[in-house]
């Protein structure tokens, strides 16, 4: 794995609303992945979109569990 392919993620747990960061690594492409918030143990789905021609972060959507996203 590259240095260049963790990108840091800010945003709020949709459940606590507390803030967070995660490390998202761009290597792996578009996933879908779960991660728990550090304050309420809660389990947040994101939805990470990498670019295919340029592998750069374009986009993360980050929902409870239960959302379809």
């Amino acid at each position: 794995m590259q240095d260049d392919a963790l990108v840091n993620y800010d945003f709020h747990c949709p459940y606590c609303d507390s803030p967070l960061t995660f490390l998202i690594d761009t290597s792996q492409g578009s996933h879908d992945t779960w991660e728990d918030c550090h304050q309420c143990c809660a389990p947040i789905q994101l939805q990470v979109i990498v670019s295919p021609m340029t592998g750069e972060l374009d986009s993360v959507v980050a929902g409870r569990d239960d959302d379809v996203l």
